[in-house]
């Protein structure tokens, strides 16, 4: 089964979406205290990426049994966003998922590299 049966609504912590997006201060933080950000090219991208999701991301688990979330993924044919690093350098990412705190119907979503590789 793909896609997400469930109503769901953006996480009120806004901060969780503004540090995939360029330009804004969360981005400018994670390159210097992690060297790199994973940003999409911009809030229509992002939201094109939820919707996508929404209606045909695969349910990709938990990290371990102490993760709050559950994690619904898919790969894009175009480039969704970018691996920024803070050298300057950058890589194109293919892939997002939306992370939904369980239990519940909140949501944020990570343009990254790659699934988030389960451990169970």
């Amino acid at each position: 089964m793909s896609g997400i049966n469930q109503e769901l609504s953006p996480h009120p912590r806004t901060s969780l979406f503004d540090k995939h997006l360029p330009g804004t201060p969360q981005v400018a933080i994670l390159l210097k205290k992690e060297g790199k950000a994973h940003v999409f090219k911009d809030r229509a991208t992002m939201e094109f990426v939820v919707r996508a999701i929404i209606e045909r991301g695969e349910l990709t688990g938990v990290e371990d049994e102490n993760d709050d979330y559950e994690r619904y993924g898919l790969y894009f044919d175009e480039p969704i966003g970018y691996q920024i690093r803070a050298d300057g350098n950058s890589l194109a990412l293919y892939y997002a998922e939306i992370k939904i705190v369980k239990g519940g119907n909140q949501y944020h979503v990570i343009p990254r590299t790659k699934p988030r590789r389960a451990t169970r």
